[in-house]
C-alpha cells in the first residue's frame, strides 16, 4: 500500500472555510479504496483541538518563535497529524483573517511551519513514513521547497484550488521563513519582487495538479494564469487537470439528516416549501434558485446583482446565503429588503445549505473564474439545476440545455458566458422558459441527479499519478 502525506491548511470535519476542505478532507477514504493510505497533516487551530486528542509523535523546541510539538489520530476521516503551536494558531478571529477581517500578519510563518513539520514526517521523524508528499495551495507551497532543498527522497505533488493567492511576502522574510537567499530568482520563489510560497512549490515539486481539466488549460493563458501562466506553460507536462468529487454520503437528498428528504426529483417539492418559508418568500410557481457563496468579485455576484430584479420581474425567485466583501454584503442586504421575492442571508450555515439545495429549482454560479466548483456538484446530486458560467470546472461538469443537448436529452443545466451581464441574463432567461415546460424540466433534473458526483473516478487518476511519479 502507498502512503501519502497530505498537508493542508484545513480540512472537514474539522475546520472549513472553502472546498479545499472539502477535498482534503474527501481524499483519504477515496484513495482508500484505490490502495493509498493517506494520512492528512493539520495547523492545531483551536477548533481542531477540541476535536481531536492523539498522542505526541515529535516536537520542535523552537518552531518559528515557539514550541511546538506534533501528535497523531486516527479519526473518522483516516489518520491525522496536528501541529500543536499555540503561538502560531491559538488566537481569535478565523484561521487566516484577524477579528478585523486583515491577514495574520505571521501567515506566512504560520504555514512555513505546517510545512516544516510536513517535511520532518517526510524525513523519518515518526514510524510512518510517505512515499509521497502532497501539498495544497500556497500554505502547503514550502513543503517541496524544503524537501528539495534538504535532499529528502521523497517526491512530491502540489495541487492548487485558486492560483489567485500566491502566498505573498516581503523579500525580507527570507531567513525568518527559512528560505535561501539564493532561492530568490525568477526561477526560484521570486514573484514580482516578492517572496511567493506557492511559486516555490510549483517550482520545485515533481507534479503539479489543479482541480479540473479546463482549469489546467487556463492556467497557462494570461487571462486565467494570474501572473504564473509562464510558468504554467513550462510546466505543461507535469500539469494534470483533475476533477474534484463530493462525498455522496454526506450529500445524499435520500439520507441527508439536514433535509425533507427525497429519493427522485418528485420528492423537491416540500423542501422547496421549507425552503421559501426560511427564506421569507411567497409561494410561487415560479423557479426558486439559490445562491451559496463566498460573496467576491470572483464568483460574479456584482454582476448577478444588476441582472436579478429582471428575473425577479419575469416570476423567478432568489434565496442567497453568502458572506465576504462588505460592499456586496451591504448590497444584497439592500436588494433583498427591495425585492419580495428575493431572501438574503448573510453568513454560513452547513445545514441551511444542504436545505437550500434540496428545496431550489436551480443553482446559480456566475463566476468569472472557478478551478472546479463543489456548489453545482451539490446541485446535480439535489436536483437543483445549475446556472453556471462557462469556465474551469463548471464547463466540466454541466451540459448546457442547447439546442443539440435537448434534442439528445442529455442536458444537465444552463452555461453562458462568463463576466458578461447579458449573457447571464439571457441564461436566467433560458431558465424560466425550460422550467415552464415541465417534461423537459424533469427529464433535466432526472438527468442532473444521475450525473456521477463522487470521487471514484478522480481517485484512481491521483492513484494512478502516483504510481507514474514513484515508477519515474
Amino acid at each position: 500500500m502507498r502512503r501519502v502525506l497530505s498537508v493542508a491548511s484545513e480540512c472537514v470535519p474539522f475546520v472549513k472555510t472553502g472546498g479545499l476542505a472539502d477535498v482534503a478532507g474527501a481524499l483519504p477514504a477515496a484513495l482508500a479504496a484505490q490502495g493509498v493510505e493517506m494520512h492528512t497533516l493539520l495547523p492545531g487551530y483551536p477548533q481542531v483541538l477540541k476535536q481531536v486528542e492523539g498522542e505526541k509523535v515529535f516536537a520542535f523546541d523552537d518552531l518559528y518563535g515557539g514550541p511546538a510539538r506534533v501528535f497523531f489520530a486516527q479519526t473518522s476521516m483516516g489518520g491525522l497529524y496536528v501541529l500543536d503551536a499555540p503561538h502560531l494558531y491559538d488566537r481569535n478571529g478565523t484561521i487566516y483573517l484577524t477579528p478585523e477581517g486583515h491577514d495574520w500578519d505571521d501567515n506566512p510563518e504560520r504555514y512555513a511551519a505546517l510545512c516544516r513539520a510536513g517535511a520532518e514526517i517526510c524525513r523519518g521523524a515518526t514510524d510512518w513514513r510517505p512515499d509521497i508528499a502532497h501539498g495544497h495551495d500556497w500554505q502547503a507551497g514550502l513543503l517541496p521547497y524544503f524537501l528539495k532543498r534538504d535532499g529528502t527522497p521523497v517526491p512530491s505533488v502540489m495541487t492548487i484550488h485558486n492560483i489567485a493567492f500566491a502566498g505573498q511576502a516581503d523579500a525580507d522574510r527570507m531567513v525568518a521563513l527559512g528560505l535561501e537567499p539564493e532561492d530568490f530568482t525568477e526561477d526560484g520563489f521570486e514573484f514580482w519582487g516578492r517572496i511567493s510560497t506557492l511559486k516555490a512549490g510549483l517550482t520545485t515539486c515533481d507534479r503539479i495538479t489543479t482541480v479540473s481539466p479546463r482549469y489546467a488549460r487556463e492556467l497557462t493563458t494570461p487571462a486565467f494564469g494570474m501572473g504564473f501562466d509562464g510558468l504554467m506553460t513550462a510546466r505543461r507536462g507535469d500539469l494534470v487537470g483533475i476533477l474534484n468529487g463530493i462525498d455522496t454520503d454526506q450529500w445524499n437528498p435520500a439520507t441527508d439528516p439536514a433535509i425533507r428528504r427525497f429519493k427522485t426529483h418528485r420528492g423537491k417539492g416540500p423542501a422547496k416549501k421549507a425552503l421559501q418559508k426560511a427564506f421569507g418568500l411567497p409561494p410561487s410557481d415560479g423557479p426558486l434558485a439559490v445562491v451559496v457563496s463566498r460573496l467576491t468579485a470572483q464568483k460574479g455576484l456584482d454582476v448577478l446583482l444588476d441582472v436579478i430584479p429582471g428575473y425577479l420581474h419575469q416570476g423567478g425567485q432568489l434565496a442567497l446565503l453568502g458572506s465576504g466583501d462588505k460592499g456586496l454584503e451591504h448590497a444584497w442586504r439592500e436588494a433583498g429588503a427591495l425585492h419580495e421575492n428575493l431572501g438574503v442571508q448573510i453568513g454560513y450555515d452547513e445545514g441551511l445549505s444542504h436545505r437550500m439545495m434540496a428545496g431550489a429549482d436551480a443553482v446559480l454560479v456566475p463566476s468569472r473564474f472557478e478551478p472546479c466548483g463543489l456548489t453545482q456538484l451539490y446541485g446535480l446530486r439535489y436536483g437543483a439545476l445549475p446556472v453556471v458560467a462557462r469556465v474551469g470546472g463548471l464547463a466540466d461538469t454541466v451540459i448546457d440545455a442547447n439546442d443539440a443537448a435537448l434534442k439528445a436529452g442529455v442536458p444537465t443545466g444552463i452555461v453562458h458566458a462568463p463576466d458578461d451581464a447579458e449573457a447571464l441574463y439571457l441564461a436566467l432567461m433560458r431558465m424560466l422558459e425550460l422550467h415552464a415546460q415541465p417534461q423537459t424540466w424533469s427529464r433535466m433534473v432526472r438527468n442532473a441527479m444521475a450525473h456521477p458526483v463522487g470521487w471514484d473516478v478522480s481517485a484512481g487518476q491521483y492513484a494512478a499519478l502516483y504510481e507514474g511519479l514513484l515508477a519515474a
